[in-house]
């Protein structure tokens, strides 16, 4: 048995920060507040000795407590007294060289940045595993949640079905409010803006390549795929009315931007969007910046990772967690450790990602029709010669645009389910009869069942 005394007289853990924002400054703080309890669980002490500000003055905090602070991350990188470059400044050009170097250089790398990994992870941990070196990003996906950890070790036992995640808090947050207050997409963003839950140009948040950039690692963790971001279908949420958001209501659905990979026979889906989830459903009822994940294996069923997605703790709460890993491992052999993305290296698959024209679902349809007799009858005759059946059906009155009743009808339907280039194909057919009045809304609908 080791006392805590031969734990502590292991050499530390040295780490330097790339970046001291409200990540940076909390990944000290937590390390600093907890430090028994994670030594202790760590084996040795993990200590921040270096760390990269371009306003020197701003890191004063850090340099009071005896940490060296520099103006130049690339310092950080090549000096010898560093063990663990964590890097913290986002983006995908200076970050990806910093951590190239870091790796060539023999440093671990511990990062929250999930577009780099999304985007050029397939060379990096390549470098890594070339270089012996470890390179951990559970702070990458979900925030505070340890997915990644659950993915890659904890149902390593399981061939994985599918996940479905809401992994975006700004979107959740956006489409809980639309749906509380019946308030239009742009009122609630500039809100979120305003709370600080929205950036300045928010793009990458509602436009879903966020969510997208998470959901291509941990696809590749759950499949044993590249990680294939380049493939997966995006669609945010900025063109969602409000309007559909109450009708998928009265139908007993609520509307969440999901990530969506699923292993399917002839490969495997990718995918990001609006979709209606039924309101029983947990992830259904994941309000305001929460992020949620389920995961489907065939041993264990489902189960469901939950908590918080972003903010300084939490973040940091998952940064440590990965160099407790590399304080643990960090000098064993690469066949000891975990495999960055779960699986050998030499026993990923370059298994295809399905085009969205070949993904199945079932859909929910809104179309602006004329109030006249026979208009119905002609739609669901379009649908039906393409083999497309009907679930459940809304009528409302609808206005036209100067805001009167006029002689205009809603029609909302949910179908079963369809190959996508099949719908598309109908709803061409759909939308050139004159009784339509309007573009016809189209959201995919999953049961997650």
């Amino acid at each position: 048995m080791h006392s805590s005394s031969e734990a502590s007289s292991r050499s530390p853990l040295r780490l330097g920060l790339l970046g001291i924002g409200n990540v940076g400054q909390s990944v000290f703080d937590v390390l600093t507040r907890n430090q028994d309890e994670i030594s202790r669980r760590a084996g040795r002490s993990i200590e921040v000795v270096m760390a990269s500000r371009r306003n020197l003055a701003a890191a004063k905090p850090l340099a009071d407590a005896g940490v060296r602070v520099v103006a130049d991350p690339a310092d950080i990188v090549r000096d010898p007294s560093v063990d663990v470059v964590v890097e913290l400044i986002g983006g995908t050009t200076v970050a990806r060289d910093l951590v190239l170097q870091a790796i060539a250089n023999g440093k671990h790398v511990v990062t929250a940045n999930k577009a780099l990994l999304a985007e050029h992870g397939t060379e990096i941990f390549d470098a890594a595993h070339k270089a012996g070196v470890v390179v951990a990003f559970e702070a990458a996906v979900a925030g505070g949640i340890p997915i990644i950890k659950a993915l890659r070790e904890g149902l390593t036992a399981n061939r994985i079905q599918w996940l479905a995640g809401i992994i975006n808090g700004t979107t959740n947050f956006i489409l809980s409010e639309m749906r509380s207050k019946g308030l239009d997409f742009a009122t609630v963003l500039k809100t979120a803006q305003s709370l600080g839950y929205a950036e300045a140009d928010p793009t990458f948040d509602i436009e879903g390549v966020d969510a997208a950039h998470k959901l291509a690692l941990m696809s590749a963790i759950a499949f044993g795929v590249p990680v294939q971001f380049d493939k997966a279908h995006i669609e945010g949420i900025t063109q969602l009315d409000a309007q559909d958001i109450r009708y998928a209501e009265q139908l007993g659905y609520r509307i969440k931007l999901l990530g969506i990979t699923k292993r399917v026979p002839t490969g495997i889906e990718l995918r990001v969007h609006p979709c209606l989830v039924p309101s029983e459903r947990l992830l259904a009822n994941v309000e305001g910046a929460m992020n949620a994940v389920v995961v489907q294996g065939d041993a264990v069923g489902t189960t469901l990772y939950y908590g918080k997605g972003a903010g300084g703790e939490p973040t940091a709460s998952a940064v440590i967690a990965d160099l407790v890993d590399v304080a643990r491992v960090g000098n064993s052999s690469a066949l000891e450790r975990v495999p960055a993305l779960a699986f050998q290296p030499d026993a990923m698959v370059p298994t295809p990602v399905l085009p969205i024209s070949d993904v199945v679902s079932a859909y929910y349809l809104r179309l602006r029709v004329s109030d006249e007799a026979g208009v119905l009858a002609n739609l669901t005759g379009v649908l039906a010669k393409s083999g497309i059946s009907i679930d459940a059906m809304l009528q409302r009155e609808a206005h036209d645009v100067s805001g009167q009743e006029g002689n205009q009808t809603d029609l909302v339907m949910l179908t079963h389910e369809v190959r996508e280039g099949t719908l598309d194909e109908a709803l061409a057919h759909i939308q050139a009869l004159p009784t339509v009045l309007a573009p016809v809304v189209r959201l995919r609908k999953e049961e997650l069942a």
